[in-house]
This record gives C-alpha cells, structure tokens and sequence, in this order.
C-alpha cells in the first residue's frame, strides 16, 4: 500500500517535531544562561506548533481530493 502526499507530509512533521522538541527543551535550558537564545527559542516553538497543526489538520486530506488533475482532465 502506498502512502498519499497528505500522509507523507503527515509522517515527516511527526518526525519534524520529534526532532525538534529535543532541541527546544535544549535551548530553554540555554535561555536561563543566555537570554539572547530566547528569539532562537521562539522559532524552533513556531516551528513545531506549525508541524502540530499540519498533523491535526483534517482539511488536508480533503485538499488533496479537490486537487486539479496535472493533465488538466475534469472527468
């Protein structure tokens, strides 16, 4: 069985959060020290938030069976 484009993208923001968390919860570590991580922090929080909800987002399956043809066919 392969997987849709919704799901790949599905699979690789869960590992894209994953990875992530690590380095957040590193950096919250490093911002006590030094505050000038913080925007740095901030990012890398924005960035797993946005794979979270591309995770949850129930509308991209249904994107993904409105999308046009390549060849242009309406049928």
């Amino acid at each position: 069985m392969t997987q849709t484009g919704a799901e790949r993208a599905r699979d690789v923001a869960r590992n894209l959060v994953e990875l992530l968390t690590a380095y957040e919860e590193e950096l919250m570590g490093l911002e006590r020290d030094t505050p000038a991580v913080a925007p740095l922090r901030r990012a890398v929080g924005m960035a797993i938030a946005e794979a979270c909800y591309w995770i949850s987002d129930e509308s991209v399956d249904q994107a993904a069976r409105w999308t046009p043809r390549a060849d242009g066919r309406m049928d």
